[in-house]
C-alpha cells in the first residue's frame, strides 16, 4: 500500500538523519582533540518502486540510506606548546607507532609525545614512536625501529688537534741564551719546571685524554738566535706524563722547535719541531711526510688514558713545499707578546640535559659537555588511500588492503611533510560548518517525522472509513 511506503521512508529518512547526527556530534566532541580528523557524510536514495501511471511506468522512491562516512585529511592549525617533544606534520603523512610487545604498527598524526621512564619516545597510551637511529655524521643506520634513549651520557673524545695564535713581541727579550735553550732550561724533576726568567712569554691550553680527563698543555716561547726568530717548547705537567721517561729531567718535555718570521712582514716563513720520546732523544720532524695534514704532531701520554697524537697548529700549514699562513697566524709583530685564539678539540664525558628535533624530523641530545649529538631520525608513512585507514580510537589509525600498505620515508621527502617541532596539530573540524550542518539535519528530521505524522493521520483516515 503507498502509504505504508510513505510511513517506511520517513522512517528511513529518521534512521539516516540520525546517523548523520552522530556523525556531526563526534566532530563536534572532538573538536579540541589533537590530530582528530573530522568526518563527512552521504546520502543516498534507496531502490524505487515502480508503480503505473496514465503514460506508463514510473518510480517512486523509497527512502533514503547513509551513503558513505569518510575523514577528511585536511591540515589543521598549530598550536605552539613549548614542548620539544610535541610534533606536528605541516603536510602529508603520519606518525609511525607500534604497540609494545606486538609487531603491530598504528598511525596517527597526533604528536603529543614523550620519553617514558625507560627513554621510549612513545604516546600517552604508550606506543612507541618509530624512526631511525643516527650516527655521528647525521645518517640513518639500519632499519626502522623504536626510538629509544639507551644511553644518557655523552663518551668522552680524546683531543687530536690544538691550534695556538699568538703575536710574538718582536722586541722581546732573549731571557734564554744558548741552542735549544729552553729546553736545556726545563727540568721536570723540579715542582716550577721553568722558571719565570727563563722564557718571554707562555699560553697554556686544555686537553682531553681517552678517558674525558683534562690536562694543560703549556707553551714557553723566547726570543732565538737571531731577531727574526723564536723558540718554543710544548710541555704538559710532569706529575702527569705517563711516558716511560729515562731521564727524570725531561719528564713533561714533549717537544721544542724554532719558528721563524719574515724580518718585514712578520709572518711565519717556517717552523720546526722535535719530538722528545722521554728518554732524551730528540726527533726531528722535518719532511712532510713526519707532518698531519701539514702540521706537526706531538705525544703525550697521561696517566690512565691511552697514548695521543694531537697536532699542533700556529697558523700556519705547509704544503709540500713551502708554509702558507692562514687568515689568522701566528705573528712577530712590535707589541706586546698575547695570545690571539687558542682552541682544541676533544671533550669530556656528559649528561644528557634535553633533545631538539629540527624539521626534518632529526632529535639532537644536548649534553652538559657542549656537545649536540644526531641520535634519532623519526620516520612518517603515507598511504596510497588515506580514506582506507579506519579509526581504532586514541588518535590512531590502521592500515587496510583499501589503504594499501604504509610508505615510509623521510620528512620533507617523497611527498612527504616536514616537521613542525614545539607543536600540536589541531583538530580540523570546524564549527561553524557543523552546526550549519546541524540546523539542516534538525530540520531534516523534524520534516521527516512530519512525513510519518501525517502518513499516521492518513492510515487513521482510511480506518475510519469502517464505521
Amino acid at each position: 500500500m503507498a502509504l505504508s511506503s510513505a510511513l517506511f521512508s520517513g522512517i528511513s529518512g529518521l534512521n539516516t538523519i540520525g546517523n548523520a547526527m552522530q556523525v556531526i556530534g563526534d566532530n563536534i566532541a572532538n573538536v579540541n582533540t589533537i590530530g582528530f580528523k573530522g568526518s563527512t557524510f552521504t546520502f543516498q536514495d534507496l531502490l524505487s518502486q515502480n508503480i503505473s501511471t496514465m503514460s506508463g511506468t514510473a518510480q517512486v522512491g523509497r527512502g533514503s540510506a547513509m551513503g558513505d562516512i569518510y575523514a577528511s585529511y585536511e591540515q589543521g592549525s598549530f598550536e605552539s606548546t613549548g614542548s620539544t617533544t610535541d610534533l606536528a606534520i605541516g603536510g602529508a603523512g603520519f606518525f609511525v607507532l607500534r604497540e609494545s610487545g606486538t609487531d603491530t604498527n598504528y598511525y596517527t598524526r597526533a604528536g603529543n609525545f614523550r620519553f617514558n621512564k625507560d627513554g621510549y619516545l612513545v604516546n600517552p597510551e604508550g606506543y612507541v614512536v618509530q624512526g631511525w637511529q643516527l650516527d655521528e655524521n647525521g645518517e640513518d643506520v639500519g632499519s626502522i625501529d623504536d626510538i629509544v634513549l639507551d644511553s644518557f651520557t655523552s663518551p668522552p673524545q680524546q683531543t687530536t688537534s690544538t691550534e695556538v695564535i699568538v703575536n710574538l713581541d718582536s722586541d722581546g727579550a732573549d731571557n734564554s741564551t744558548g741552542v735549544n735553550a729552553l729546553s736545556a732550561a726545563w727540568d721536570g724533576t723540579d715542582t716550577t719546571p721553568l722558571g719565570e726568567t727563563a722564557y718571554e712569554y707562555q699560553t697554556t691550553l686544555k686537553v682531553y685524554d681517552s678517558l674525558g680527563s683534562t690536562h694543560d698543555i703549556t707553551i714557553y716561547f723566547d726570543r732565538g738566535a737571531t731577531d727574526a726568530t723564536y723558540e718554543y717548547i710544548v710541555t704538559c705537567n710532569p706529575g702527569e706524563d705517563d711516558r716511560t721517561v729515562t731521564a727524570a729531567s725531561h719528564a713533561g718535555l714533549l717537544g721544542r722547535g724554532t719558528i721563524t718570521f719574515n724580518a718585514g712582514s712578520g709572518v711565519i716563513t717556517d717552523i720546526d719541531l722535535d719530538v722528545n720520546d722521554g728518554d732524551g732523544t730528540w726527533t726531528a720532524q722535518v719532511e712532510a711526510t713526519d707532518l698531519t695534514d701539514g702540521y706537526f704532531v706531538y705525544n703525550p701520554e697521561f696517566i690512565n688514558g691511552n697514548p695521543m697524537a694531537v697536532e699542533l697548529d700556529l697558523g700556519a700549514r705547509y704544503d709540500g713545499t713551502s708554509w702558507v699562513n692562514g687568515s689568522l697566524a701566528t705573528t712577530q709583530f712590535a707589541r706586546p707578546s698575547t695570545t690571539t685564539f687558542q682552541a682544541a678539540n676533544g671533550y669530556g664525558a656528559g649528561d644528557l640535559q634535553g633533545v631538539n628535533v629540527d624539521v626534518d624530523g632529526v632529535i639532537t641530545g644536548s649534553y652538559s659537555n657542549g656537545q649536540l649529538i644526531p641520535l634519532f631520525r623519526v620516520s612518517l608513512a603515507k598511504f596510497q588511500n588515506n580514506l582506507g585507514l579506519v579509526k581504532e580510537g586514541g588518535n590512531l589509525f590502521k592500515s587496510t588492503r583499501d589503504s594499501g600498505d604504509a610508505i615510509t620515508n623521510r620528512p620533507g621527502t617523497n611527498g612527504l611533510g616536514s616537521i613542525a617541532p614545539n607543536s600540536l596539530e589541531q583538530s580540523n573540524v570546524d564549527m561553524a560548518t557543523e552546526f550549519v550542518k546541524m540546523i539542516t539535519t534538525q530540520r531534516g528530521y523534524q520534516a521527516n517525522s512530519k512525513v510519518i505524522t501525517v502518513t499516521d493521520q492518513l492510515l487513521q483516515e482510511v480506518i475510519n472509513l469502517k464505521r
